[in-house]
């Protein structure tokens, strides 16, 4: 499927779906859960499909046949190893975090997981490693640390020390560990992305789970506790809402996004920040904000807690005055695609003065002219080329659109509601 884009003026409403790492955490946690929660406005896309699929099969009975409140009959730490290989696709989340979960299945019972070519290329070694130290007994099929993967159970506790390069490595321990026989001890010897573990710990708060910490550093986690049942709002994401930021600091008369709290933990609301250093016109009130384009300067932003935004960022940067460093977020190498190697090759494609760094971008400012782009069947990387077509003249046609389905099914619909000139073809 293409996306092709045209030179685009913005204006008006948008309310910003569910967020997805939310939407996983509950789906996750309902289900390991005792009894029935309601998850309400949850996201519907690839990912949190995958997340259902995938616990259904270690034995939660999930119905979602109404797409604004799924119901989920936990059950109650008893994990059921399915005899069939669990497929969580495009899913990177739900494959760390139900690598934990599988864990606490009965001892000599195991699950098999994998995934498409892209999760298949990323490394969960130091996942495997820990588990393995906790009690049970996970290898990589392929011997190479990534999937397909198969996991042992039981999860007994214990000690263990990780090098958190994906923060998804330490939120699947901290979801796991509270259903393990014994204590367990973690050591938390580097972590990417911290937001996205304090999004774990408000999740485990909520739960009411006993564990002790030091900073991010290390976790004590008691064992032998449950989850219980639930009925919560999954709040909106902002990590779907960086596109439309970015969007309307390019190209935007007044964009008001609605639904985002900046009381919850989600990192991407760091993206408001990073335009508004950027000279961007933006406008937060109690329950909205307001973008209007304006002109943009480069700076340098440390995104090592949002390297989901590196993409949106990255057009940004071409269109500001001066050059733009975007830094520290080695793991955005590690995710769908190379982000960093991917965006600097498409940007190029547009006449864009781009330095790849081992650990990010250098993104001068840029005369971008239309192109053909390949968007790597990276969800991030499609949304992310479609604000330089939009803010550029001439047609763009962008490869492998699908993707957006992973996490955003309802992008070029919302942004075409707000005078994108978007079109989706076959």
């Amino acid at each position: 499927m293409q996306l092709i884009t045209g030179k685009s003026r913005l204006k008006g409403s948008v309310t910003i779906p569910a967020s997805k790492s939310h939407t996983i955490r509950a789906v996750a946690i309902a289900s390991l859960a005792e009894g029935q929660s309601v998850i309400r406005g949850p996201l519907v896309s690839g990912d949190t499909l995958s997340a259902v699929h995938c616990y259904k099969a270690l034995g939660a009975k999930i119905d979602t046949s109404d797409s604004a409140s799924w119901k989920v009959t936990g059950i109650a730490g008893l994990v059921r190893a399915p005899k069939k290989t669990i497929d969580v696709a495009n899913s990177g989340t739900t494959l760390r975090v139900a690598m934990g979960s599988a864990a606490l299945a009965p001892s000599g019972r195991t699950t098999a997981f994998t995934g498409d070519e892209q999760i298949q290329s990323r490394p969960v070694g130091p996942l495997i490693k820990s588990l393995n130290d906790l009690g049970a007994k996970c290898v990589s099929i392929k011997n190479n640390g990534k999937a397909p993967v198969a996991v042992t159970g039981h999860l007994k506790g214990g000690k263990t020390s990780i090098e958190a390069f994906s923060s998804q490595y330490l939120t699947s321990l901290l979801m796991c560990t509270p259903l393990a026989e014994n204590d367990s001890e973690i050591e938390v010897t580097l972590l990417n992305e911290p937001g996205y573990v304090q999004m774990t710990l408000d999740w485990l708060e909520k739960q009411k789970i006993k564990y002790e910490k030091s900073g991010l550093q290390y976790f004590k986690v008691q064992g032998g506790q449950k989850y219980k049942s639930f009925n919560m709002q999954i709040p909106a994401d902002f990590s779907s809402a960086t596109f439309f930021l970015c969007a309307a600091a390019l190209c935007g008369d007044s964009v008001r996004l609605s639904g985002l709290n900046f009381a919850d933990s989600q990192p991407d609301k760091a993206v408001v920040e990073y335009l508004h250093a950027m000279g961007a016109d933006v406008n937060v009130e109690k329950k909205a904000i307001t973008v209007k384009a304006s002109q943009l300067k480069g700076v340098e932003i440390d995104m090592n807690a949002t390297p989901d935004a590196l993409p949106a960022m990255a057009v940004v940067a071409a269109f500001a005055q001066g050059t733009t460093r975007l830094v520290n977020v080695p793991q955005a190498r590690a995710k769908e695609t190379d982000r960093i190697k991917c965006m600097a090759e498409e940007l190029k494609k547009l006449g864009g003065d781009v330095e790849e760094l081992p650990d990010g971008l250098i993104v001068r400012h840029s005369k971008l002219k239309a192109a053909h782009l390949d968007g790597r069947s990276d969800h991030r990387i499609v949304m992310a080329l479609s604000l330089a077509g939009m803010a550029i003249k001439g047609q763009c046609v962008i490869d492998t659109a699908e993707a957006m389905n992973v996490t955003f099914p309802e992008y070029v619909k919302l942004m075409k509601s707000i005078g994108a000139d978007l079109t989706l073809k076959e």
